[in-house]
């Protein structure tokens, strides 16, 4: 027997909540009485925005994996590190560990909450059914992991600060540090503003 139940949404019960301090307010009021900020019962073009800033995040991870992260020059000879090179490096010399962290938190993670985003933005324009409480939980894992990937970014920063050695060796921030931290930066702020309420809006609309 199906449950015909409707869901209870702030939406369908004519309320709207404040994102700043939770307060719910009906939905035609135009400021929080708590905190006073601007109420807003969806993020407008939530899904748009997210998906431009989803985009930026994948065109700048192409030149943070080309480029070299670091550059260390040991006895007037220089080397440069791409993400990738660093890795393999760490690799061949029994590393594992560190190995497996830049792995994880500078491929595997980025390349995973890209696509999880994806996923997210396409889901919220479908026209068919979804399961709002399986993206919902995706959703907050994606937000709960990302900031993570800035573990390479902060040991290459470390490294930078500490190995200053003069003309014995010295490591200096490569292009692609700049690029991956914007990455990370854009898929934070994609994830922040895309609006999870508008996957329950298909409720309302069933």
């Amino acid at each position: 027997m199906v449950n015909s139940i409707k869901p209870k949404t702030a939406a369908n019960s004519g309320l709207v909540n404040c994102l700043v301090c939770h307060q719910l307010a009906p939905i035609a009021a135009t400021h929080c009485q708590r905190c006073n900020t601007a109420l807003s019962s969806r993020v407008k073009n939530s899904v748009q925005i997210s998906l431009s800033l989803l985009v930026t995040a994948i065109l700048l991870y192409i030149p943070a994996n080309i480029y070299p992260i670091m550059s260390t020059e040991l006895l007037g000879k220089t080397t440069q590190s791409t993400i990738i090179g660093g890795i393999v490096l760490f690799l061949e010399h029994g590393s594992y560990f560190v190995a497996a962290v830049i792995l994880i938190a500078s491929v595997i993670v980025p390349i995973a909450k890209m696509f999880a985003l994806a996923w997210l933005c396409y889901c919220a324009t479908r026209a068919d059914g979804i399961k709002q409480y399986e993206l919902t939980q995706l959703y907050r894992v994606t937000e709960f992991i990302g900031k993570w990937s800035m573990v390479d970014v902060f040991v290459v920063a470390i490294l930078v600060a500490l190995i200053q050695l003069g003309e014995i060796m010295s490591i200096k921030v490569g292009f692609a540090a700049t690029a991956f931290a914007v990455v990370v930066i854009m898929t934070m702020v994609s994830a922040h503003q895309f609006d999870t309420r508008i996957l329950w809006d298909r409720v309302d609309q069933e």
